[in-house]
This record gives C-alpha cells, structure tokens and sequence, in this order.
C-alpha cells in the first residue's frame, strides 16, 4: 500500500496557483512527477500525492522546480478565477477513476502527438542537411567549372600569340635574307664595273696570255675565264623538311610551362604509392594499371555517386584510400557516400579524417573544410547530438560566413536545442 503525502501548502491568484510538496528526504526527479490538464501526481515508491484538481490548467506552460527537499509547483489556470479549494470537492471513486483513465489517455496522446512531431521535425532538418549538402556540391562543381574554362582561355590566348611572334618572327627573317641577298648582288655588281672600267697594262696583257685556257675554250676566252666566274650567283638552296622532336613528358603541358620540381615529387610519390601497393597489398595484382590509381579510382567513386549508387562509390574510395592515405578529398567523398547509407558513425569518422588531413587551414582548402564541417555536423544532427552539429556548423560559418544555407541549417538546430531544453 502507498503512503499518502498529506502534507502540503498552497495559495493562489486568480491567474495561477502556487503547491509546495515536502519531500520528507526523498529524492525526486522529473520521471516522478505525472501531470495533466486537472490530474496532478507524485509518484516515489512507497509515498504517493495525487490531486484531483478543482478547475483545469494549462498543463503546457506550469512548471515544477525541485530544490531544497521540497517540489515547487507553479500551475496556470485556463480560466482566471479564484478557486474555492485545490482539489475536486465530492467527487466519488467512479468520478475519480474516470478522471484518472482520461488524464491517462490525454497524455499517451500529447506524447504520441509530440513524437509524430519530432519524428517530421527530424525528416524536415534530414532533407535541409541533404539539400545544403547538394547545393556545396553543386557550387564546388560550378567553380571548378569555371576555373577550367578561364584557365582553357588563358591556354588558348598564349598560344595565339606564340602563334602571332612565331609569324612576325618568320616575316623579319625573310626581310633580312632579302635585304642581304640585295646587298650581295650590289657588291657584285660594283666589283664588275670596277674590273671592267679598269685599264690594262702590256705587262698584265702578257702574263695573262701566258696562263693556261681553260677547258672548252681555244685561247681567246681565258682572259674573262675569272671574271665569268666571280659573276656567277650562288645556286638558290635545295628544300628539305627539317624534323622536330619534342622531349617526352608525362604531364600534358608543355616543359616551359611546367613546375618540374613540383611534377618530379609528385612522379615520385605515385612511384613510392605504387611500390607499396606491390609489396604489401598482394591481392591487387589482378588490377590493372589505372585501377592501382587513387586519382582514378577517385573519379569512378565521384561517377557511382552522381548515379545513386553509393556502395559501389564506397567501394572505390576505399580501395583509393588503401593506395593513398592523404589524400583528405577521398574521406570527405566517402563521408558524404555514409551519409546517404546511413553508416552516421563512419560519416563523422571520414569528416574528421578529412579535417586532419586539411591543416594547415589556408585559402585553397576552404571548400572542402567547409563541405567537412556540415557533412559532420548533419552526422551528429541525424543522431540527435544537436550540440556537437551545431558547433561544426559554427565552425563552418566561421570559414564562409556569406553562406545563408548554413547559417539556415545552424538556426534551425538552435531551436531544436531549445525545444528540447524546454520539454526536459
């Protein structure tokens, strides 16, 4: 049989009512205590106070305070007026037992109600997740859009105007090869005016006719056998194709464009990768060469994600991780691919990966923090830590605070914090 708590105090407004309930050393919480609309109850095994009360409350906004040995009721009336006493007067066992089942039944429905509540609550905060999480992706994409475009029209433009030096270039050879060729057919012209206006000597007459004839001449042509020659112009040069060979390059950008130490380190890394893959992993020999690629497997995760189909993504990020362990863009893909599986524990593992991987924060990684921030944070959201989500997308707000989207998400997780504080 319970004991009965008789000992009480109380005093009213014509607004609210004030109970006082001695505890008598018990120790009470807030699973103890049962209250409804105009059924008020303390229940701590083996004392017992129940109250049948005079006219109905307003069971939502009354509260109880338990402090100092004693439970502090503080009930507000639906109806102002001044009650004539606290509970029911002459009321008999089947008005009471009656009173009792329907309090019963009223609060089995307020919290059927209020878990249907949370349960569109969560669907509702699940598909905004979902929705800011499409929508980093989409404008990560674009920009990565975009900075290909500008850097092809770059591209593009140098090599234009390699193209229009490599002509103005040719156009200035040729005017000088015929400015030259000019200048040599006027510096024979001049020797032969000056050889013709010359006057002959006997002596240099006889010397002359003493020199032998040249060949195909009978004696009389010898004497103009050098001049002839001196006068001939040099044959024009036979053409040819002159063959070019470029060195060989593993990077498609040309050597003048290229950071050759920065290209011999990541040459060697992937060398470093590949041996150890041989070495220690003996069952990927059966792979072939670009599945042995982390780069590549990277790309077929991103592919079997944008089609739905998350465990073959999953897959490929994990063999990706395998290969390379510090590439922090594979633990922030797979966190995303948990996210959709619902693995909520593995996502917020892969997040917090990625966030090791991408230190020291600078500009360049400021993306994929912030994508690691919300995905971590829609983690611990989906598993009902509303705290720890909140504070990572603090964090991410921290990073871009122009982002209306997270700063959506993170008020709407603030007041699901308070919600939650108001019922306990």
């Amino acid at each position: 049989m319970p004991v009965w708590l008789r000992e009480y105090s109380w005093r009213q407004t014509p607004a609210a009512l004030y109970l006082s309930l001695p505890l008598r050393g018990l120790r009470a919480t807030s699973a103890n205590i049962f209250c409804t609309d105009q059924y008020l109850k303390v229940s701590i095994p083996p004392f017992l106070f129940e109250a049948i009360l005079y006219a109905p409350i307003d069971d939502t906004n009354s509260t109880a305070k338990i402090g100092n040995g004693i439970i502090f009721f503080t009930l507000y009336k639906k109806e102002v007026a001044m009650w004539d006493s606290l509970t029911l007067p002459n009321a008999s066992k089947e008005k009471l037992q009656y009173l009792r089942e329907n309090a019963v039944l009223k609060a089995h429905e307020k919290a059927k109600e209020e878990t249907e509540a949370k349960k569109v609550t969560k669907q509702e905060h699940k598909k905004y997740a979902l929705e800011a999480t499409m929508k980093l992706e989409e404008a990560e994409r674009k920009r990565i859009e975009d900075l290909k475009e500008k850097e092809r029209q770059k591209v593009t433009k140098e090599l234009e105007l390699w193209k229009e030096q490599q002509n103005d270039a040719e156009k200035q050879k040729g005017v000088q090869r015929d400015e030259e060729l000019h200048h040599e057919v006027e510096k024979l012209k001049v020797k032969k005016k000056e050889k013709v206006n010359k006057p002959m000597t006997p002596n240099e007459g006889v010397s002359k006719t003493g020199l032998k004839p040249a060949r195909g001449c009978h004696g009389s042509c010898s004497i103009f056998s050098e001049n002839l020659k001196e006068e001939q112009l040099p044959a024009p040069r036979s053409a040819a194709t002159i063959k070019i060979n470029f060195t060989s390059r593993v990077f498609p950008t040309a050597l003048r464009e290229s950071r050759v130490a920065e290209e011999e380190e990541w040459l060697r890394k992937q060398a470093e990768a590949r041996r150890t893959v041989s070495a220690d992993l003996s069952e990927l020999e059966d792979l072939k060469e670009e599945e042995k690629n982390p780069d590549w497997l990277k790309d077929k995760g991103n592919k079997m994600f944008a089609t739905g189909n998350y465990l073959a993504a999953v897959n490929a990020y994990n063999l990706a991780v395998r290969l390379n362990n510090k590439l922090p863009l594979l633990y922030l893909n797979r966190a995303a691919c948990h996210l959709q599986l619902r693995n909520l524990h593995k996502a917020i593992e892969d997040s917090s990966k990625a966030l090791e991987l991408l230190t020291p924060p600078v500009p360049d990684n400021e993306n994929a923090r912030v994508k690691a921030y919300v995905r971590r944070g829609t983690a611990f959201c989906q598993l009902e830590l509303y705290t720890e989500g909140l504070q990572d997308y603090e964090a991410a707000l921290k990073i871009d605070p122009k982002n209306k989207t997270i700063e959506k998400d993170a008020e709407k997780i603030r007041h699901l914090i308070q919600g939650t504080a108001q019922e306990s």
